[in-house]
C-alpha cells in the first residue's frame, strides 16, 4: 500500500544479433502509478550492462508517452518489436556516449546515498553480490562494517544510484534464519543526495571494517563528510 509493485517479467526476443536474446525485466509500480512512471531494471546474459542501460533508457523514454496510462503489457511489446534496432543503435553511439558519460561526470553530475543494514548472516556471498552490483553500476564508495553498524556508502550516476536501490530492495541478497534465501527487509536509506565540491570523490568499491567508532569517523571526514556522519551515524548507536 506504501511501496507500490514490484515484479520481474522474462521475454525471449528472437534473432537479435544472431541470437536468441534473454531479457530480464523488472518493474516496480509505484502507488502512484500510472500517473508517475514505474522504475524498470533491465538484465540479460547476451548483452553488456551498458546495452541493458540503453533498453532500460528507451522503456522509459517509451513510458512517458504512455503517462496515465497502464503501460507495461505496451513496452513489453515494444521492445520485443524494436530490441534490434535498439542494439544496433547502441553499438553506433558507444563511443560518443562514453566520452559523453566522462564529460559530465562533474560534481554537479554525481550522486551519493548513505545505507544502513540491520544484519547479514550470509556476510561474504551478501559481500560479494554488493560489489559485483557497484561495479556493474559504476558506482564507487565504501562498504562499511564497525561492530553491529553495517553502512553502504556509493557515488555515481543518479539513474544507476536508482538501479542499484532497485537491485537492494528487490534480490535474495541473504538468508533468514532457517537459512533460506532472502529479500533485504531491514534496509534505511539515511541519505540520498548529490555530491558538494567539498566531497572527495571515491575512486573505488572497497568492503573495510573498522575496530572503533572513531576510525569509521575519520574515513568520512577524509572524504569531506563529517555532517553526514554526525547526523547519521552516531544515532544508530542508542
Amino acid at each position: 500500500e506504501t511501496h507500490g509493485v514490484t515484479f520481474r517479467i522474462q521475454i525471449s526476443v528472437k534473432e537479435v544479433l544472431d541470437t536468441d536474446v534473454l531479457l530480464k525485466l523488472l518493474f516496480h509500480l509505484p502507488v502512484s502509478y500510472p500517473s508517475t512512471l514505474p522504475d524498470i531494471s533491465v538484465n540479460s546474459d547476451q548483452l553488456t550492462r551498458a546495452q541493458c542501460m540503453d533498453v532500460k533508457d528507451k522503456l522509459l523514454e517509451q513510458a512517458k508517452k504512455h503517462l496515465s496510462e497502464t503501460m507495461v503489457y505496451d513496452l513489453i511489446l515494444w521492445i520485443q518489436q524494436h530490441l534490434q534496432y535498439v542494439i544496433k543503435q547502441s553499438a553506433t553511439v558507444c563511443n560518443e556516449k562514453t566520452a559523453l558519460s566522462k564529460q559530465e561526470s562533474t560534481e554537479d553530475g554525481t550522486w551519493m546515498l548513505l545505507l544502513h543494514l540491520d544484519h547479514m548472516r550470509a556476510k561474504a556471498k551478501y559481500t560479494k553480490t554488493v560489489e559485483k552490483w557497484a561495479s556493474d553500476l559504476r558506482l564507487t564508495g565504501r562498504l562499511m562494517f564497525m561492530g553491529k553498524i553495517i553502512l553502504i556508502l556509493l557515488q555515481g550516476d543518479k539513474n544507476n544510484i536508482k538501479e542499484y536501490l532497485i537491485l537492494q530492495k528487490t534480490s535474495k541478497v541473504d538468508v533468514d534464519s532457517s537459512g533460506k534465501k532472502c529479500k533485504e527487509k531491514m534496509i534505511s536509506v539515511l541519505c540520498e543526495t548529490n555530491v558538494q565540491s567539498q566531497h572527495k570523490r571515491f575512486q573505488t568499491f572497497e568492503v573495510k571494517e573498522y575496530s572503533t567508532l572513531n576510525e569509521l569517523q575519520k574515513e568520512f571526514e577524509t572524504a569531506g563528510l563529517t555532517t553526514l556522519f554526525s547526523e547519521f551515524v552516531p544515532p544508530l548507536l542508542k
